[in-house]
């Protein structure tokens, strides 16, 4: 069963992917990205990209593995974005005595 649909995800979810836009080239880069990070987000017990899509409704494996093992993006920007929007949030600012480690999107 399909648990989550696009339009499912709630207002933020874009506004947030939306920071990432002008690293990724394509809108085909765009759809992907917010259907990756969706299923990381997702409930699934399982974060691989075969459960990611049978988990959610308008995503197929071809085109998720395609953007993650083809698709011309880079892992260090995507990272280094995130981690430059974090710190701008107070809620997640990286504050006195503690560190972020570096996360793999891939």
């Amino acid at each position: 069963m399909r648990e989550t649909t696009p339009a499912a995800m709630p207002p933020c979810f874009d506004r947030w992917c939306k920071k990432f836009d002008n690293l990724l080239k394509t809108k085909a880069q765009k759809r992907e990205f917010r259907h990756y990070v969706g299923g990381l987000l997702g409930e699934s017990e399982r974060k691989n990209v075969s459960q990611m899509a049978r988990d959610a409704v308008e995503v197929t494996y071809h085109k998720l593995h395609h953007f993650l093992t083809e698709s011309t993006w880079s892992a260090d920007k995507i990272n280094d974005r995130r981690l430059e929007v974090m710190n701008k949030c107070s809620q997640t600012r990286i504050s006195r005595g503690f560190s972020v480690s570096r996360f793999i999107l891939w």
